[in-house]
């Protein structure tokens, strides 16, 4: 990490702290953990400004095309499709011509 930091201490539930113990860095751990639903939640408020609405639903069907996807594609044409998917949303977020952050 760079930059300031701030200290904070946490009460958990044992699972989640017996998880963490498991790792190296569990403050890195904790830090790329929150930036990946931070990332999430800016990807939703996004799609909301846009007048797009993520539902149960919705995610429900997704995750079902999506094994549908995973077993008839092959890995390289999911590769792809990924890496378009990829490319149109850092598009939609940073604008134009944006790669986004790196995988």
């Amino acid at each position: 990490m760079t930059g300031s930091v701030s200290k904070k201490s946490f009460s958990l539930p044992q699972d989640v702290a017996e998880r963490l113990e498991r790792e190296p860095n569990a403050s890195a751990y904790v830090v790329d953990t929150i930036r990946a639903r931070m990332r999430a939640e800016d990807l939703d408020a996004e799609l909301a400004r846009r007048g797009m609405t993520v539902t149960a639903e919705g995610q429900a069907r997704a995750g079902a095309q999506r094994a549908h996807v995973e077993q008839e594609w092959s890995p390289g044409r999911r590769a792809a499709l990924r890496e378009r998917s990829r490319r149109a949303a850092a598009e939609m977020l940073d604008g134009p011509g944006s790669q986004g952050p790196a995988a």
